[in-house]
């Protein structure tokens, strides 16, 4: 690749260049007139678009925001005339912000789905791709024999999303749920980070610690097993041979790893592994415990834009 020194249309000290006369088909002009393409107007001096979106065309064109210009004022003087793209829906929450599509948020099957999580969580935290993307292993998983397991449980957003979504009464499999329901445990792990997370979150409501109110949410589902205790000496109360889908969102590098540990051997060919906080901002301790992990069994973590990790489970690994 070639070190573009410049950028189109602006100069080194920032001036603009010289421009042409020519604006795009159905754009209006500053004397209210509206142009073909191709042809000049009459004072030569073209206008922003009704749908111009100044996000949108930072989002799209990332050398105009490199140089920290402002959108309008470039797009004005140079995008138009270069066919820049300068509109597109903008997505933004839960620190991811793009361009890109996610028509999924106006699929009925999602939003009911998400709705049941929000019944769950009592509160909106913007998890839309998060949840897309679990819903998408979830389901990919329901093709395949085994159980569902999840640790990290909380208030069960993402599993009752996914129960939702499956109709998991018609499900002939059990969805593991395990949880401290007290927060991180900090025998386990022990670092002043996670003390502070774990008195915030707890301080906050984010973590719950209303156990009954966890099955009250779910007593509308057959075949769901609620274990509480910490991990790793909750996990030989999971008694399934065979498991499909696992979501790890502990928070916490030692026990998310020992959940794998013991989860793995038990993992169908094709079983789909969500890990909440593999790229998360802050939380590289999972990411370096879980890449260490995946080596280990001669597999690669999927690192998504969302901050979730992706492991499918192959054939005859070790």
């Amino acid at each position: 690749m070639t070190d573009k020194s410049t950028l189109t249309g602006i100069t080194a000290t920032g001036e603009s260049t010289p421009t042409g006369e020519t604006t795009r088909a159905g754009e209006a002009t500053l004397t209210g007139e509206t142009t073909r393409a191709g042809e000049t107007t009459r004072t030569g001096d073209p206008v922003l678009p009704g749908d111009f979106d100044p996000r949108a065309y930072l989002l799209l064109n990332p050398d105009v925001a490199a140089a920290g210009v402002d959108a309008a004022a470039h797009y004005l003087a140079h995008g138009v005339y270069e066919g820049r793209t300068y509109a597109g829906t903008v997505y933004a929450g839960d620190g991811l912000q793009t361009v890109h599509n996610h028509d999924f948020l106006a699929d009925p099957a999602f939003r009911s789905a998400y709705g049941r999580g929000l019944r769950a969580a009592g509160s909106d935290y913007l998890w839309h791709w998060r949840v897309h993307v679990g819903l998408w292993a979830a389901r990919t998983a329901s093709l395949l024999p085994g159980d569902f397991v999840e640790c990290g449980v909380n208030r069960g957003f993402l599993a009752s999303a996914i129960m939702h979504d499956l109709d998991w009464n018609r499900q002939d499999r059990t969805f593991w749920l395990l949880d401290t329901f007290a927060g991180i445990d900090i025998g386990t792990d022990g670092t002043d980070l996670s003390e502070v997370r774990n008195r915030s979150n707890l301080e906050s409501g984010f973590y719950t610690a209303d156990v009954e109110a966890v099955r009250r949410n779910f007593a509308e589902w057959r075949n769901v097993e609620i274990i509480v205790g910490a991990v790793p000496g909750t996990l030989p109360q999971i008694t399934a041979g065979r498991i499909a889908f696992v979501s790890i969102d502990m928070n916490s590098a030692p026990p998310e790893v020992a959940a794998m540990e013991f989860l793995w051997d038990r993992l169908v060919a094709g079983a789909v592994v969500v890990l909440d906080d593999y790229a998360y901002a802050g939380y590289g301790p999972q990411k370096e415990a879980m890449d260490a992990f995946a080596a280990e069994q001669g597999v690669a973590v999927l690192s998504l834009p969302t901050g979730q990790g992706l492991i499918i489970r192959p054939p005859g690994s070790a």
